[in-house]
């Protein structure tokens, strides 16, 4: 058995999954891979983009997790707000983490990778 990192919480910011509209799919392949890690992790939370990101990241940390992965909400349309949700809730930003996500994107093909404005960070002990 697997010595378990401690908690880890998933985040989907999606305003058609969380009014089910149709099924997430990103949500519970990031679980099984935290789950893979040796993390402990529950059924991804989905949420509409917005305020409800914050308060899902906030409620998470404040839970005791000891990281967090968020997903969607990082484009450039109006309704995407992650970025600006997650920024208030961080003591510090980890820049390198959000670089390298964005060069596997590139790495994998995806041209648009560079459009996202995901960032990372640290609020109190949770990445």
């Amino acid at each position: 058995m697997t010595e378990s990192h401690g908690r880890a919480e998933v985040v989907v910011a999606s305003n058609r999954a969380a009014a089910g509209v149709y099924a997430d799919e990103t949500g519970p392949l990031i679980v099984e891979a935290l789950r893979d890690l040796g993390f402990t992790v529950g059924a991804p939370s989905v949420v509409p983009d917005g305020p409800a990101v914050g308060a899902a990241i906030a409620a998470a940390v404040e839970g005791g997790a000891r990281v967090v992965l968020t997903t969607g909400g990082t484009g450039l349309t109006p309704t995407d707000q992650t970025p600006e949700q997650t920024r208030p809730l961080l003591e510090r930003e980890v820049p390198g983490i959000a670089e390298a996500i964005r060069a596997a994107g590139l790495a994998a093909g995806i041209p648009t990778a560079v459009l996202s404005r995901g960032l990372a960070g640290v609020a109190g002990s949770c990445l």
